[in-house]
């Protein structure tokens, strides 16, 4: 039978349409906390992989991912860490909601855990997957000291888990998993916990709330900016060091809000007037509850989240006060930790009270947290006087 050129050629151009459309892959675009992320990705995220998937399945789909089709998506995330600077937690964020935007974590956890794998990766980050069943772990190679999450030792350096949230109090330590044939990396490295600054949100993100508590009969008040989306850049953050922990800053529109004001309120006050203000504030203008009540399992909130909450334990009044004392006063701190209990001391120019002798220098107890009693400047919960207690963390100023 004779066939139709015209056919035929119809039927190419539509199979070579088909083809193009197929490997032309789709363009992504979103906001991340007020930068807006753009990049075109290859269609092999629309393979199909089970959920759960085998071991098999996910070695072939991390081989699909890794073949030409994903630059555009690498270069984005690049382009954002060399522009914003974030640390590595924010950056991993990042990383979430671009697994997220490619594979969304509700449809199919297996594929959404394996880009987080293969975006990391791909980005220098040293990371392994760990598989068992439903359970696919996703670790990153991380030296610092993490609390309330699984780690394992893999030829001599120490993973931490980035997803045991998934999997809350699931994963007995004598479960045995199979590591998944890793990827190849031109280069790799760890990956910390530190927070040194917050994104640059836009300022239309922020709310205003007001703070405010009474200071020896007067009441104070104070409209603080405060951006919501704060909760959500912590909500899976770990149980860090208490040096790491301490120094987790504000946010720029939270801090221009907040600290001027506090400046002002003590200008004039002596340093022990002054930082009497800044307990006070801390003691009083947020209620007291427990971590275990707050959020089921214990959290330490960083100063922005203790302003964004209204309920907050000794830890997180503990860390508000030091930053409040670091930026207004600049003054040497030690951190003192009992078994149910957290304070902190100050290097007043003057002692005050029953002090703490350390490296030298005196250090006046200030408790930021209420009791029963309205404790001054000096003044110890009466029943930790004799009890022992760690020096957790200590700060010493660098010179301005």
């Amino acid at each position: 039978m004779k066939k139709n050129p015209i056919i035929l050629n119809c039927l190419f151009f539509l199979l070579s349409f088909s083809l193009t459309a197929r490997d032309s892959g789709q363009d992504i675009s979103f906001d991340f906390y007020g930068s807006p992320v753009k990049f075109s990705a290859s269609n092999s995220f629309k393979e199909p992989l089970s959920n759960p998937a085998t071991q098999s399945e996910l070695e072939a789909f991390l081989k699909k991912l890794s073949q030409p089709g994903f630059e555009a998506c690498i270069n984005a995330l690049m382009n954002y860490k060399k522009e914003q600077e974030p640390d590595d937690w924010l950056f991993y964020q990042l990383v979430r909601k671009t697994a997220a935007s490619l594979s969304p974590k509700s449809e199919n956890y297996h594929r959404y855990t394996a880009f987080k794998y293969f975006l990391m990766l791909k980005s220098g980050y040293d990371v392994k997957l760990f598989l068992k069943n439903e359970k696919l772990m996703f670790y990153v190679q991380c030296d610092e000291n993490i609390y309330n999450i699984p780690f394992r030792i893999e030829n001599g350096k120490q993973y931490v888990c980035l997803n045991f949230h998934d999997y809350p109090n699931s994963i007995p330590g004598t479960e045995t998993f199979t590591g998944i044939n890793l990827l190849a990396a031109p280069s790799v490295h760890g990956f910390s916990y530190k927070i040194t600054k917050l994104p640059s949100f836009p300022a239309t993100d922020y709310v205003e709330k007001e703070i405010s508590f009474t200071y020896y009969q007067d009441d104070n008040h104070f409209k603080v900016k405060l951006n919501p989306q704060v909760r959500n850049i912590f909500a899976n953050y770990p149980v860090v060091d208490y040096s790491n922990y301490f120094n987790i800053p504000l946010s720029n529109e939270t801090y221009q809000s907040l600290i001027p004001a506090l400046k002002k309120q003590v200008q004039g006050m002596n340093h022990k007037n002054g930082v009497d203000y800044l307990m006070r504030f801390t003691r009083y203008a947020f209620l007291f509850e427990t971590d275990t009540k707050n959020f089921g399992s214990e959290k330490r909130l960083t100063p922005e989240q203790t302003l964004l909450y209204d309920k907050s334990d000794c830890e997180d009044r503990v860390a508000l006060f030091f930053y409040l004392v670091k930026e207004v006063y600049h003054l040497p701190m030690i951190v003192l930790s009992y078994p149910q209990h957290i304070t902190i001391a100050v290097q007043l120019e003057k002692p005050v009270g029953r002090t703490i002798t350390y490296n030298g220098s005196r250090y006046s107890v200030c408790e930021p947290t209420p009791q029963k009693e309205d404790l001054a400047i000096g003044q110890w919960i009466p029943g930790l006087q004799k009890q022992p207690f760690e020096i957790v963390y200590a700060y010493q100023p660098v010179t301005r």
